[in-house]
């Protein structure tokens, strides 16, 4: 059974080292909107697909900001966050799971739109820390989806279109297949491989033992130094799986693992591991 949630966008968090990361991400063939600066505090730019995006956010340099989470989160894969069009229903849906966090919160991020500049707003419920020891999951409604989703971002060199895969990795690994459920209002299924998987619409939540994280991305995998789950890695689906290779070639500051129809790519300085796969 598939949920009728969705992903919305997943987040590395790159702290102080935006402007490499930015850097290495343009040259991984990837998109970047201008950069933003929330409300909050933080800053961010994105990789806009059809209708989920990955994320890069950081902390400006000199700044206090009120996402204190983004300073002792470590470096990587940090966030996995679900659509919604009323974060209020969903925090009803967290608290009689027993999964809520705060009350739902509202930001904004000015973005320059035609040389004028518009306010991109935003209301998030996040789930209560350590529901999942990877990182940060939570939903976010989209007041202003145009300010977002706009067809000039939406073009890569790499050829991604979209996230089809989210992977998680835990030692109780039942546990976490069990709360994603709960949490997606679905069931949890097994792959070929014996992986379990919360299935959404359009994306589906892998969730792997370390050892089975191991099988998977070899000596590309993150190591776990002794947490109880990680957040192991995003997959991207490409429609041209040949030009992403010609492009990763060329970037020194990532190591590759190749095969016919998927590439493992690990940006070691932000432990974070990637999967691109042909569509």
């Amino acid at each position: 059974m598939a949920s009728t949630d969705r992903l919305d966008h997943t987040a590395i968090n790159v702290k102080h080292d935006m402007d490499t990361a930015e850097i290495l991400f343009g040259q991984m063939g990837f998109t970047l909107t201008p950069r933003g600066y929330h409300s909050h505090g933080s800053m961010n730019h994105l990789m806009m697909f059809g209708t989920d995006y990955l994320e890069l956010i950081g902390i400006p340099a000199g700044k206090e900001i009120e996402r204190k989470d983004l300073m002792t989160a470590p470096l990587g894969i940090n966030g996995l966050v679900f659509k919604t069009d009323n974060v209020d229903t969903i925090y009803a849906r967290l608290q009689d799971a027993d999964f809520a966090g705060d009350p739902p919160r509202a930001f904004h991020r000015p973005v320059e739109i035609d040389g004028g500049e518009q306010d991109a707003k935003f209301r998030t419920v996040t789930v209560r820390s350590g529901i999942f020891p990877g990182g940060r999951v939570y939903y976010c409604e989209h007041g202003t989806p145009d300010l977002v989703w706009r067809p000039e971002w939406q073009i890569h060199a790499n050829g991604v279109v979209a996230m089809p895969e989210f992977v998680t990795v835990a030692e109780d690994a039942d546990g976490e297949a069990a709360r994603f459920a709960a949490l997606l209002a679905t069931t949890v299924e097994m792959d070929g491989n014996g992986a379990r998987c919360a299935t959404l619409d359009g994306c589906r939540i892998t969730v792997l033992t370390p050892d089975q994280y191991g099988q998977r991305y070899g000596e590309l995998a993150s190591p776990t130094n002794g947490r109880a789950g990680i957040f192991g890695a995003m997959v991207f689906a490409t429609d041209d799986l040949a030009a992403t290779n010609d492009l990763l070639d060329n970037v020194a500051a990532i190591e590759t693992t190749r095969f016919p129809s998927r590439t493992i790519v690990r940006a070691g300085d932000y432990d974070a591991v990637m999967e691109f796969v042909q569509v």
